[in-house]
């Protein structure tokens, strides 16, 4: 019999087989050959992803410089082609950093229901309410970059287990960040904030985020394929550029000093975000 651990890698492989056949069975089920660019923007962001930058916000602001998905559809995008690279990331850190499983499991659970909540809002939104939403969500990105360059971020403690009230705040926490999830902003900034306030090391936040993001970004992109709210090509080019990013990450790299790539990120994701939010003045306009 497997132990807990055993049984989430199941899980997480059931639900990689079931996300792949609503994928190719689904709407946009033919998405051509992706281009370079789309494979080289899903290994680079996903890289830095696997080191803790995240993928969301720098795939937005590439997307909205270079005109590549239409602003409507960037979120579902983003969910469907970054998912791939994010199991796989899961399974890395799931297996290295040894969070209790009941915590685990907890803050997980309440990701994924967040992000079925959320996705199914999200992917009915107008292209207007999407900038706007997606603008607010990379103005939240880039503050929590500023703040973690700065050393403003809670420090955590020593922890690798959440109870009592605490495991309820978790939860509840876990609840909201994964229906922010599913409009683009991403879950490692917040989800280290949440553990760390609640006394946990920070690194629990790896395994915690990457596992989150593993289940309910499977269950967010199911309704956006089904409501066919995304760009099928661009999907696929970052799954498969990312897959390679993450094992150089993980297994090579490892660690960098990203402060320097914080800031760049920060002035890109803050550009997306204006452009974004005057897109949407214009579409009023219209």
């Amino acid at each position: 019999m497997p132990n807990a651990r055993g049984m989430l890698f199941i899980a997480l492989g059931v639900v990689t087989v079931a996300y792949a056949w609503i994928w190719f069975s689904g709407k946009g089920r033919a998405p051509g050959i992706p281009s370079l660019a789309e494979l080289a923007i899903g290994c680079v962001t996903n890289f830095f992803d696997t080191l803790g930058i995240g993928s969301f916000a720098p795939t937005t602001a590439i997307f909205k410089f270079f005109r590549l998905v239409p602003d409507e559809k960037i979120p579902g995008t983003l969910n469907v082609g970054h998912t791939p690279p994010t199991i796989l990331e899961a399974f890395l850190f799931i297996a290295i950093v040894q969070v209790d499983m009941l915590t685990l499991v907890s803050l997980i659970g309440a990701a994924i229901l967040g992000a079925w909540f959320g996705a199914g809002i999200v992917a009915g939104w107008s292209r207007r309410r999407v900038q706007i939403g997606m603008g607010i969500a990379l103005l939240v990105a880039a503050s929590l970059f500023v703040m973690t360059n700065l050393k403003l971020m809670p420090g955590g403690g020593q922890s690798m287990i959440l109870e009592n009230w605490k495991l309820g705040v978790g939860i509840a926490g876990s609840l909201f960040l994964g229906a922010l999830m599913t409009l683009g902003i991403g879950l490692y900034g917040p989800c280290m904030i949440l553990v760390s306030l609640l006394g946990m090391d920070p690194k629990a936040a790896f395994p915690i985020m990457m596992g989150s993001c593993a289940f309910l970004m499977p269950v967010a992109s199911a309704r956006f394929i089904r409501m066919d709210s995304y760009s099928p090509r661009a999907s696929l080019g970052l799954a498969l550029g990312g897959l390679p990013g993450v094992l150089v990450a993980a297994l090579i790299v490892k660690s960098l000093n990203l402060t320097a790539v914080r800031w760049l990120v920060v002035i890109a994701v803050t550009y997306a975000a204006a452009t974004m939010l005057r897109s949407a003045m214009i579409e009023r306009r219209k």
